[in-house]
């Protein structure tokens, strides 16, 4: 049993003012790994106290100053990868292969992405008359998920070290233990106390009372849109700046001069990574009617040969759904696709084949979706995906963005093609033929799917505001 009941606050592990736990399962078991703390306003107001406290200083260190912690956690990260990555797996179910070559790594790369962009960044510069000035926005309330836990706490953190701001963070309680990871990683980095904060507990609970706090100037949130409304109601009164990063639905656009059989597998593979977790996930195919039926065969083929179970498995392509209520919601998610018409090309309701434990689903497509099923409006959050037809590309275009979505994209096919229907596409980010992401690129949505951009140059400055200084001519 892991028991971890203490929070993080003002530089040490302290109590909760509740006797109140939450049990933590590992979904490829069902059985309870151990339990954390349920927070309370109280503790959150003990956190964001110390935060503010320590933002006095902390936000007139030096940018050099700040880059040297940043290199210690950094350090200290990376002589812990491994033990970051079974973490991952025993916590959420992310395959033990996923957890080593991205789920940790990506949480590690956002700190030296971070990095970079601290040591040349400019938080002065004189413009004519007036002087344009960056200045730390002080408190920061951040709220993690569960999907990709390190992933999403370190491109917050690392943006708020460097913009000189403090925090207070409360990961999901679902992956509480990649928070508590990172609380051990930054107090042996040495950060002063304050400036990180760490509180776990339930969302209406915790996170409610870090975003209607008035001494939390800010709130970072990676979550599902209801999620994102209800931070920003709570936020509201106190005007503090939200930033959110919320779901998705994103359209995979298959043309005609993509190589089919390479596009079709490549978008299927993805679809299903981390368990089609991910808000990403190119969850909605399109395919051109003269290839729609090839694309259907291809998809099954990859899908039946997709391998699910055990995350600890080195053959598992699919580990478990992170959770019971997220399960639940996946396999009543197929049923209504089923019900509502749509071809079940492979896949299903039932437990994979050899399961009969944790909250495994089958990888599973649907072919003669149309764009007004709950199936293609929906974020199901799981393996399924969702097979489209288009006539023409401006009815493909059309389709895509006929969404409340806009996180995110893809288009396949020749390349200087490909990216001028991405220019036509409503979304924060478009993948061209399954490039790989650049971890400094902007990260973030439009529409339904948030404000605000993460990752390098653009996470550092949305946690900045800005000042004018201004002097007398001549």
């Amino acid at each position: 049993m892991k028991d971890k009941l203490d929070f993080y606050i003002n530089g040490e592990w302290v109590s909760s003012s509740s006797a109140e736990t939450i049990e933590v399962v590992n979904p490829a078991t069902e059985e309870v790994i151990g339990s954390i703390g349920a927070g309370t306003k109280e503790d959150i107001n003990n956190a964001v106290s110390a935060a503010k406290e320590a933002f006095k200083t902390f936000s007139k260190t030096t940018a050099h100053e700040r880059a040297e912690y940043i290199r210690s956690i950094i350090d200290i990260y990376e002589r812990r990868m491994d033990e970051i990555a079974s973490t991952i797996t025993e916590e959420m179910g992310s395959p033990l292969w996923l957890s080593q070559v991205a789920q940790a790594t990506t949480g590690m790369s956002h700190f030296k992405s971070t990095l970079k962009e601290l040591e040349n960044y400019e938080f002065e510069k004189n413009l004519n008359n007036y002087i344009e000035r960056k200045e730390a926005i002080g408190v920061v309330g951040m709220i993690t998920p569960w999907n990709w836990p390190m992933n999403q706490m370190c491109t917050k953190v690392a943006s708020a070290i460097a913009a000189g701001c403090t925090m207070v963070i409360k990961p999901s309680e679902i992956s509480p233990y990649c928070g508590i990871l990172l609380a051990e990683i930054i107090h042996e980095a040495g950060l002063p106390k304050g400036v990180f904060n760490l509180v776990n507990g339930y969302g209406p609970i915790v996170g409610a009372a870090l975003s209607e706090s008035p001494d939390v100037d800010m709130i970072s949130i990676t979550g599902s849109t209801r999620a994102g409304i209800a931070v920003a109601q709570a936020s509201a009164p106190s005007v503090k700046r939200v930033s959110q990063e919320l779901g998705g639905k994103s359209a995979n656009i298959v043309l005609d001069d993509a190589n089919i059989e390479k596009a079709v597998a490549s978008g299927v593979a993805q679809c299903f990574l981390n368990t089609g977790q991910t808000c990403t996930a190119p969850t909605r195919m399109l395919v051109s009617a003269a290839n729609y039926d090839k694309a259907i065969e291809i998809a099954k083929s990859v899908a039946e040969k997709t391998s699910t179970g055990d995350p600890l498995d080195e053959n598992s392509r699919m580990g478990p759904i992170s959770n019971k209520a997220q399960y639940e919601k996946v396999v009543r998610m197929i049923q209504i696709g089923i019900d509502e018409g749509a071809t079940l090309v492979a896949g299903g309701t039932e437990l994979p084949e050899g399961l009969d434990k944790g909250f495994y689903v089958k990888p599973t497509v649907f072919a003669n979706v149309t764009n007004d099923m709950t199936i293609a409006r929906e974020e199901v959050f799981g393996p399924v995906l969702c097979m489209l037809k288009y006539e023409t590309e401006e009815e493909a275009i059309e389709i895509a963005n006929d969404t409340d979505y806009g996180l995110a994209g893809y288009v396949q096919g020749e390349v200087s093609h490909a990216q001028e229907v991405a220019r036509h596409i409503r979304a924060g980010q478009i993948t061209i033929n399954g490039g790989n992401r650049e971890n400094a690129a902007p990260f973030g949505g439009y529409k339904a799917s948030g404000n605000g951009r993460e990752h390098g140059l653009h996470g550092l400055e949305d946690y900045l505001e800005t000042k004018a200084l201004i002097s007398p001519l001549g």
